[in-house]
């Protein structure tokens, strides 16, 4: 399976609105073809919770301005470590980069295609990555 046009449409829009605030890392993987509940894992950090907290903020209003899409599920809402936002079709991972680093989804994803999403700071598959 290949993520939905749609999908990928709301995972740019989510990046902008990371790159936007400044996160310091924007990766986008296709997991259609692993995880039946979702098309898109965007994982998104920053280097402190105050603008890991700004990222997400700016996330949700930029979802809900462009594509009338608000989360179906929000959670980590204490320091703003790791805040997850599911968007059904997608799914926001914004991380402090202390947390991106221990956890590195990418590694646990890796063999997921990663997707272009057209913003600076986005990462691209390099090499099987």
């Amino acid at each position: 399976m290949v993520a939905t046009q749609e999908a990928i449409d709301l995972a740019k829009i989510a990046a902008r609105a990371a790159h936007d605030k400044l996160a310091t890392s924007i990766t986008g993987l296709d997991v259609s073809g692993q995880m039946p509940l979702t098309d898109i894992f965007l994982i998104v950090s920053a280097d402190n919770e105050r603008q890991v907290q700004s990222i997400v903020d700016a996330v949700e209003d930029d979802m809900r301005e462009q594509a009338e899409s608000k989360p179906l599920r929000r959670e980590g809402n204490g320091p703003g470590r790791w805040v997850l936002l599911d968007f059904g079709d997608i799914i926001v991972h914004a991380q402090h980069d202390e947390e991106r680093d221990f956890y590195d989804l990418e590694r646990l994803w890796r063999d997921c295609p990663h997707l272009d999403l057209g913003v600076v700071g986005s990462q691209q598959a390099q090499g099987g990555q």
